[in-house]
């Protein structure tokens, strides 16, 4: 039979690139060629069993998928061993789940679908979904793997239970839930989902199988009358979790949804209290509102863990976009887009599933009224009763809850507290009596002094507290200091309070910079629509070049061009960078400083610059991570080129929290150092330097109440300088004592504009 020799023979072809590409060892050779013989043994067994020896278009189809499959298998059991780059398994996996689609429409289309196709197909699915859940379950479980036991599993009962080897008709849902498995686990075996969102999503994969194995083997023994009865169960389960479903939880387990829901208690009571009609009706309303809440509750869930917050249904829409925006810089972009689509079809999926689950509940309440009433009534005051005793799933300890209410609560409070917000905030934008100094006024003690402002991403309280993130930090930060001090500089610590927590950094630059506490974006694009006086627009004012190095900024920034007024944006695509990108950070930050350096501070014949500085190379993931080369070297960019490969990878560091801890420590030294060492390569009396964080990081690398605190240093070699700031009785150094003073970031620019802003004039020769 050609096909299975040219089979064979692709399947050596493909595992010699991907041992050319991956170094795929002889294991993966082993499996690999192994199950490829077995499935062409199998398929000549059954071509002769029917009679015939060809194998049509639609099997020739299966049987690339299964050359496919058979790879992924061998890479899979290869990296039980050895840990081997997931990438090649999802890159395998993707086309052979794509053409899942094809051979069965080619089929059909071409008259040629036979049982030995159908089962052909079966096999090779099942095969693939066993693969993904092998390499899926040393992420998340090794409960994964019933996933791809199942059809197995399934199979041995039909040896043992005569009734199950009974044929049934097929039904579209079923084939849908199949398709599930498939992409829920290559999003999972991708490594780019937190463990918390691949355990949900493996989750109610697993449980979509369930009920359609429930169903068929229930439909094989019972006939569909116990079919209908365990649909409704099935349904009941459905809308209870979906009720109980955490919201904006950090501490996430499985057992919450155990807690009983308040809202599904009055559904169901009423439900059989009402008319048939209306209780279909009912139950259509709530299952509408209720896909509606399940989004908002995940989306509450991930702000909580990344922001410290919930979502703000008016105002937040935009990180969605921004998130998409980090995910592709991250991951790339065909990656984030696959993940958008899981999501997008988990999201239609519960707009389908849970209307039609409640409705069923609200039928089955009134068909059993008096059962029904009695059963839900016992639960909530036996729920009630265990919350009032503190037993519940820990940490809450609460057996009854309402959290589906209180997400509409909360966001109806939330849009009513906005909308009167807009007002308030637009009150405390126009009064600015720092608009109404005169310039000649303005920032009087630094004329003819260079200005920086420095933000380290995620330079957080927590790197120089926490005592797995401190030896790192305070490292870089205690050598910054001697190197700083051996160049003749000396600083001045505190800390300011931050509006934003783990990301959002432009909330926190336009906060210190607009001396308004700017803590949503949609103060932030209030903020933006106005002429309020920044940091930025004072020094412009006053005579200073204004420049924004912002490498994170890869197309044109039109609406931070018109509020903060600065006369030279240095982009990504502006400064002529020829290396690697580092994870989310398009450059290290070593050379935007040297670019910076380069092009705005070595010129003599100048006016004085301010500039913000925003360096990213301590941006989540925290890798690859450049390394500091001599600043002589650093050229256009080229000098990095190996160091992505030398250090870990992203993927390496997010499946890991102990990496994770250690790559944002790590990273944060980096910056730090990356600062220190530019300023001691230029000892200049006429500048004067701020460098802080912007925010804390995410809870899993900062812990769980760390605090909004972000450090930050004031850095100057003339001591008239630092003298302006001797009221603020700030730190001596780089480190800033555990008591040193705290200020919320809004309070920063009036106290800067107010010490600087009168005084003898510092002049400086050109």
């Amino acid at each position: 039979m050609r096909p299975a020799r040219a089979a064979l023979a692709a399947q050596v072809a493909l595992l010699a690139l991907l041992s050319a590409a991956t170094g795929v060892g002889v294991v993966a050779w082993l499996v690999a060629l192994g199950l490829q013989a077995i499935v062409v043994a199998l398929l000549a067994r059954g071509l002769a069993a029917a009679g015939t020896t060809a194998l049509g278009a639609a099997n020739l189809v299966t049987l690339v998928r299964s050359v496919l499959t058979c790879a992924v298998a061998g890479l899979v059991v290869a990296s039980l061993a050895e840990p081997g780059p997931s990438a090649a398994i999802v890159a395998l996996a993707a086309p052979a789940l794509v053409l899942d689609a094809v051979d069965g429409r080619v089929a059909r289309r071409t008259r040629t679908a036979t049982p030995l196709g159908a089962l052909f197909d079966m096999e090779t699915d099942a095969l693939l979904i066993l693969a993904l859940s092998v390499d899926a379950a040393t992420r998340v479980g090794w409960w994964v793997l019933l996933i791809g036991l199942a059809r197995y599993l399934l199979l041995l009962a039909q040896r043992v239970v005569a009734p199950l080897r009974g044929e049934i008709a097929p039904r579209r849902w079923r084939k849908a839930v199949a398709a599930l498995q498939g992409v829920a686990l290559l999003a999972v075996c991708s490594g780019l989902l937190p463990g918390a969102a691949a355990t949900g999503l493996l989750a109610v994969a697993l449980g979509a199988l369930l009920l359609s194995f429930g169903t068929e083997v229930v439909e094989r023994c019972g006939g569909r009358g116990a079919v209908r009865a365990l649909v409704t169960v099935l349904a009941g389960v459905l809308v209870w979790a979906a009720l109980a479903a955490p919201d904006g939880d950090r501490n996430l387990t499985p057992w919450l949804v155990l807690r009983v829901p308040l809202e599904g208690m009055v559904l169901v009571v009423v439900a059989a209290l009402l008319p048939a009609r209306w209780a279909v009706r009912l139950g259509a309303a709530v299952g509408v509102l209720l896909a509606v809440v399940v989004p908002l509750k995940a989306v509450n869930v991930g702000f909580t863990l990344v922001l410290d917050r919930r979502f703000d249904v008016i105002g937040d829409w935009f990180y969605l976009g921004a998130a998409l925006g980090v995910l592709a810089d991250s991951t790339g972009r065909a990656v984030a887009v696959l993940l958008v689509a899981v999501v997008v079809a988990l999201v239609l999926a519960l707009l389908v599933l849970l209307p039609i689950a409640t409705v069923r509940v609200a039928r089955a309440a009134g068909r059993h009224r008096t059962r029904v009433v009695a059963v839900a009534a016992a639960l909530t005051v036996g729920a009630a009763a265990l919350s009032a005793a503190g037993v519940g799933p820990a940490p809450y300890h609460r057996s009854l809850t309402a959290a589906s209410a209180g997400v509409v609560v909360d966001q109806a409070v939330g849009v009513r507290a906005d909308l009167r917000d807009h007002g308030v905030f637009a009150a405390e934008i126009s009064e600015d009596p720092m608009a109404r100094v005169p310039p000649e006024r303005l920032l009087s003690r630094l004329r003819g002094v260079d200005v920086l402002l420095v933000f380290v991403e995620s330079y957080g309280r927590s790197a120089l507290e926490d005592p797995e993130l401190a030896p790192a930090v305070t490292a870089a930060v205690e050598a910054g200091d001697r190197r700083l001090r051996r160049a003749g500089y000396r600083a001045r610590s505190g800390f300011l309070t931050s509006p934003t927590f783990g990301a959002a950094s432009w909330l926190a630059h336009a906060t210190l910079q607009s001396g308004l506490w700017v803590d949503g974006q949609r103060r932030y694009s209030q903020l933006l629509g106005s002429d309020r006086l920044t940091l930025t627009g004072a020094f412009g004012r006053a005579g200073w070049r204004t420049v924004f190095a912002v490498p994170s900024v890869t197309r044109g920034w039109t609406e931070g061009e018109r509020f903060y007024g600065f006369d030279r944006l240095y982009g990504a695509g502006d400064v002529g960078y020829r290396g690697p990108a580092f994870g989310y950070a398009t450059m290290p930050d070593q050379y935007t400083l040297a670019r910076f350096g380069a092009t705005e501070l070595a010129p003599t014949d100048r006016p004085s610059v301010m500039a913000e500085i925003d360096l990213v190379s301590s941006h989540h993931p925290w890798a690859p991570l450049p390394r500091l080369v001599p600043w002589e070297e650093v050229g256009d960019g080229s000098v990095f080129d190996p160091m992505p490969a030398e250090g870990e990878s992203a993927e390496e560091v997010l499946a890991d929290p102990d990496r994770v801890r250690d790559a944002y420590a790590r990273s944060v030294a980096y910056s730090v150092e990356a600062v220190t060492s530019f300023l001691a390569g230029r000892p200049a009396d006429d500048l004067v330097v701020v460098m802080l964080g912007d925010h804390q990081p995410h809870h899993y690398v900062s812990g769980e109440d760390p605090g909004y605190d972000v450090p930050v240093s004031v850095i100057a070699r003339d001591p008239r300088l630092l003298s302006a700031v001797a009221g603020w009785r700030w730190s001596a150094g780089l480190r800033p004592a555990t008591d040193a003073p705290v200020w919320r970031m809004d309070a920063f620019r009036d106290r800067f504009l107010r010490a600087f802003g009168t005084g003898p004039v510092h002049r400086r020769e050109r």
